[in-house]
């Protein structure tokens, strides 16, 4: 079977014509491993699809159930990520804190470790690079172990187009006024919480329906989208009482990880130097590069040097997210200035540590305070009621795989850019095509993220619901036959490579009802007849699917439906439950007036050229 290449998208001079080095990846229509990721994710790290037989090409599929030792998961990862897996793995485990609590200080106050572990002082795993997964309900696998599930469904390509094509140009903003920023920010978070990388010798490739308009418009009926299981425990998955667990590769906590990283040694490549407080950057004050080669989602550039460093791999994914990523290492260097120039003695690690920690409670406050309101209404959170260490908070497979991927229908074909007056700049609207990977082009000098910064404001985001854009759905990464890929696809394969329950299994186990009919689903008949098309049963409906088809709960204030808002409040309660050092309860008396009433707008304000034409709430537009 023919497999779709990846090419670069943009700045052609950058990006080689593939990834790997096998002759099958050389031509086209032939197979490359592709940056499966949760691109524009409200929601996780790496998508996917199953089709007809597993969505398998057979002749290049390898053996599902892997688990012959540590030298399985090595080399070039599907995000294009150059590292050994295993050695990750076992760097994490080895490290101090993660089996025995350790007790991690500086200037005689107690800080938060870079791997996350050591929060809970009885459980110093929980929240730990290279954590498991948790699961809300029982793992479903073929066989029951770790064979990928989905093996009598239809082909992930085949649901996506019976259930969530957006035709060419349509719009469907959101009624609730919110802007892109919703997305973005959620991205943003996503970053700091989860990423579970594609693994190189599992392919699982999606089988693309003959005649598909994209994909296969010449009829061939040997199209498939290239696909690689995630990485997981390899000591896991060998019996039904030893099921595939796949690992988060960074801490679960809301921890700044997306730009201190989750370990020590990122974060020292990340810092101006050992005599400094300060976070490195480029020229003109944009984020640093990567000369020393850490490991990074390349997105398949020829000189990787060239591209952006942050705290988390996926800082160059796409341009919006990199602009984010420069406001808050500009953040952190502002509050380290003020800090510095009133303690001109203090040592300079102690001024690094209280920076970090109020860097690390402004998101948090960005994100209760005014993310999660505008996402699932003014008072569905819980009150927070202090910490709980009976509570773990590392990151659910149900969740990061499927609730929060919410994101992928809220964006939009185009992105705004505007001026200081909020009119077009001379160039445009940025296309979401052209936005992977292209930030280095785009950023030269400091207010080249302005524009893109307005723009995210003053635009309502996509409606939260089962449909999503071209540009994410057919064009992801680039033109179909070149790059293109489908997102959607890759979101409902992921789900059966990580053994995800039904819709309705995971329901029961969040104690809802039981959908018992496609109208118990969605109250539009379209939907609902479409939802029929493409599942035998109720029954049938996977997680991510069903999730994003329910009523929105407009009585609450969500814009998701039950189930996605339960798993939504679960997942977010619980990290704040469960956390030792929510800044409501770490920071003293003096640093939580320093960081209280925080918004976005003020963050953002503080460190461009943007003034008032920015409104004080960015997640909703005037």
């Amino acid at each position: 079977m023919k497999k779709l290449a990846f090419l670069a998208v943009t700045l052609s001079s950058l990006y080689g014509c593939g990834s790997d080095s096998t002759d099958d990846e050389q031509t086209t229509n032939t197979t490359a491993t592709t940056p499966d990721v949760d691109v524009i994710s409200d929601t996780n790290n790496s998508g996917n699809d199953n089709a007809g037989n597993n969505g398998n090409d057979n002749d290049e599929t390898t053996d599902n159930n892997r688990n012959n030792g540590d030298d399985n998961q090595r080399g070039r990862s599907a995000q294009g990520i150059d590292e050994d897996v295993d050695q990750q793995r076992r760097n994490s485990r080895d490290r101090e804190g993660r089996d025995d609590f350790v007790l991690n200080t500086q200037g005689g106050r107690e800080i938060r470790s870079y791997d996350g572990s050591s929060n809970n002082q009885d459980n110093p795993e929980w929240g730990v690079t290279f954590s498991h997964l948790q699961r809300i309900a029982p793992a479903f696998y073929t066989d029951g172990a770790s064979e990928m599930a989905g093996s009598a469904q239809k082909s992930a390509r085949e649901i996506s187009n019976l259930l969530v094509m957006q035709a060419e140009g349509e719009s469907i903003p959101n009624t609730y006024n919110t802007s892109d920023y919703l997305w973005q920010w959620g991205q943003f978070i996503d970053h700091d919480l989860s990423l579970t990388d594609g693994s190189t010798l599992e392919a699982e490739h999606i089988i693309v329906p003959t005649g598909d308009v994209f994909f296969d418009p010449n009829s061939t009926g040997d199209v498939t989208i290239s696909f690689n299981r995630a990485i997981y425990d390899p000591d896991t998955g060998t019996s039904t009482n030893n099921v595939r667990e796949q690992e988060n590769e960074i801490t679960s906590w809301i921890d700044g990880s997306m730009i201190y990283g989750s370990d020590s040694e990122r974060n020292e490549e990340l810092r101006e130097g050992d005599q400094s407080p300060f976070l490195a950057t480029s020229d003109n004050n944009l984020l640093p590069r990567n000369p020393n080669g850490l490991p990074n989602a390349n997105g398949f550039v020829s000189d990787p040097s060239v591209l952006f460093l942050g705290g988390d791999v996926r800082v160059n994914e796409q341009a919006i997210l990199t602009a984010m990523h420069t406001v808050w290492v500009r953040e952190h260097n502002r509050i380290a200035s003020i800090l510095q120039e009133q303690q001109p003695q203090a040592d300079v690690e102690d001024i690094y540590e209280q920076t970090r920690r109020l860097v690390i409670a402004k998101l948090q406050i960005i994100t209760y305070d005014e993310y999660l309101p505008a996402l699932l209404g003014a008072d569905t959170m819980p009150e927070y009621r202090g910490y709980d260490d009976d509570v773990n908070p590392t990151i659910y497979s149900e969740f990061s795989t499927a609730a929060y991927r919410l994101g992928h229908s809220e964006v939009s074909d185009n992105i705004l850019r505007l001026d200081a007056d909020n009119n077009p700049i001379s160039e445009g609207s940025l296309a979401l095509r052209e936005a992977f990977f292209t930030g280095i082009g785009l950023y030269v000098e400091e207010d080249d993220i302005d524009s893109i910064l307005r723009g995210l404001a003053k635009q309502l985001h996509q409606a939260i619901d089962i449909k999503v854009v071209n540009g994410l759905r057919n064009f992801l990464f680039g033109q179909p036959g070149s790059g293109g890929f489908d997102l959607i696809s890759l979101n409902i394969q992921r789900g059966r490579d990580h053994g995800l329950p039904s819709y309705n299994d995971v329901r029961e186990a969040m104690g809802l009802e039981r959908a018992e009919v496609f109208s118990d689903i969605t109250s539009n008949t379209t939907l609902q007849t479409a939802l029929s098309n493409a599942y035998n049963s109720v029954d049938d409906v996977e997680l991510w699917v069903g999730g994003l088809s329910e009523d929105p709960q407009i009585e609450t204030g969500s814009q998701l439906g039950e189930l996605f808002t339960a798993i939504n409040v679960k997942q977010f309660d619980e990290l704040r439950e469960g956390d030792r050092f929510w800044y409501e309860r770490y920071l003293t008396d003096d640093e939580l007036e320093m960081v209280e009433g925080t918004t976005l707008a003020e963050v953002i304000r503080a460190n461009t050229n943007i003034g008032e034409e920015l409104q004080s709430d960015v997640f909703f537009v005037e």
